[in-house]
């Protein structure tokens, strides 16, 4: 029988052995390397990964949401997805960045869809607390060059057309390391007919949206199952998830992260206990606000399975 330390001992080795002959990184690099890979990477097998999401990038203090040096951040310090917002200016610019208006996250005000790109970069994003830092708002474009080959983003569309989304990626040929968050089947029947190589992340919280997506003609190995934000009481929905070779990813943001952001030791261990809950019940990826403190609760040291090593890459050299 293997030994659970001695199973770190492996993945990590493994993880490191896959950097050969790739330039070092101070980051914790997830690199599916292809579409294939990626479908690999989320095919469930049942051995938990050391991966969490992180919403709108893991934003802190003076690291701003859907920020690329929010995202930067984050890798140095945990193996993560991130989940990132479009919105798209007066002049069909795609860019990164979550509300509608300006005027919480920037120090502009107003709908950010009646500004040019010009007038965006003018403009300074906001942390958390509202201070104003030297960041600007990265357009759609810069995100996916920074992206490739340190981690997978989640592409949340708000508004924007599918068929724009499925282009941009298509530009970049980020097929291996850019999904699509599809909130309808129309969108992901649309999605996986121009573009089937293109992953998506699905909301099916529930059995009619299982047997929905089911019958909808696009195949398991293509989505990741979001199944909600709550603590999941369909224990079978997620066996029948798991059933189709697809992953489960659960929210944790409208809960128990706003717990954990002022936690002391007391307390942030006996949330680590119902975060750990989630995993216990089905849940097989974690999206958070606070990705670097969830991983840190969860996957400090990183145990990674063997048959997903080479797709993780421990940092190095920096």
């Amino acid at each position: 029988m293997i030994r659970p330390a001695l199973l770190v001992v492996v993945g990590v080795l493994l993880a490191s052995a896959s950097g050969n002959g790739q330039e070092s990184s101070p980051f914790h690099r997830v690199d599916a390397q292809s579409p294939a890979g990626l479908r690999e990477l989320f095919h469930y097998e049942g051995a938990a990964m050391p991966l969490v999401s992180a919403h709108r990038g893991g934003a802190l203090t003076g690291y701003p949401e859907n920020c690329i040096a929010t995202f930067e951040h984050t890798l140095r310090h945990a193996f993560s997805i991130l989940e990132i917002d479009l919105q798209a200016t007066q002049d069909g610019q795609l860019v990164l960045h979550h509300d509608p208006t300006l005027n919480r996250t920037t120090t502009g005000t107003g709908r950010l869809a009646d500004r040019t790109w010009k007038e965006l970069q003018e403009l300074r994003l906001k942390d958390k607390d509202g201070n104003v830092t030297e960041y600007r708002i990265p357009t759609l474009d810069e995100a996916l060059q920074w992206a490739r080959g340190k981690t997978i983003v989640i592409l949340d569309k708000k508004d924007v057309p599918v068929e724009v989304c499925v282009r941009k990626i298509q530009e970049h040929h980020a097929q291996s390391y850019a999904m699509i968050m599809a909130y309808s089947f129309q969108d992901l029947q649309t999605c996986h007919k121009l573009d089937p190589e293109i992953m998506l992340e699905v909301m099916i919280g529930n059995a009619e949206r299982f047997r929905g997506f089911d019958q909808c003609g696009v195949p398991w190995n293509r989505v990741v199952a979001f199944v909600g934000h709550e603590p999941p009481a369909d224990k079978p929905l997620l066996e029948s998830i798991h059933a189709r070779g697809a992953c489960c990813l659960a929210g944790t943001s409208r809960n128990l992260d706003r717990q954990l952001r002022n936690a002391g030791d007391d307390a942030r261990h006996a949330l680590e206990r119902e975060y750990r809950l989630r995993l216990e019940s089905g849940v097989d990826l974690i999206e958070a606000d606070l990705p670097i403190q969830v991983a840190k609760l969860l996957y400090d040291p990183p145990v990674i399975p063997p048959s997903k090593a080479r797709f993780f890459l421990m940092p190095t050299g920096g």
